[in-house]
């Protein structure tokens, strides 16, 4: 099924919110070093995920 330009914009707003905020917990994470160094891999793989999916999003978007 494919999605109406109302239920893409939204999903975008939602995907931005998710990766601004993996990126902002990566950067806190990056300044905490070496506390909770046990973290990097999961809070990176998260980062890396949820811009993959934006970025992803945005392609669709696009070729709309």
């Amino acid at each position: 099924m494919s999605e109406t330009a109302d239920e893409l914009k939204q999903r975008l707003k939602k995907l931005n919110a998710q990766a601004t905020q993996a990126k902002m917990d990566l950067h806190d994470l990056s300044e905490e070093l070496p506390t909770n160094w046990e973290n990097i891999l999961s809070v990176a793989q998260r980062c890396h995920d949820t811009h993959a999916a934006l970025m992803e999003a945005r392609r669709a978007s696009a070729a709309a």
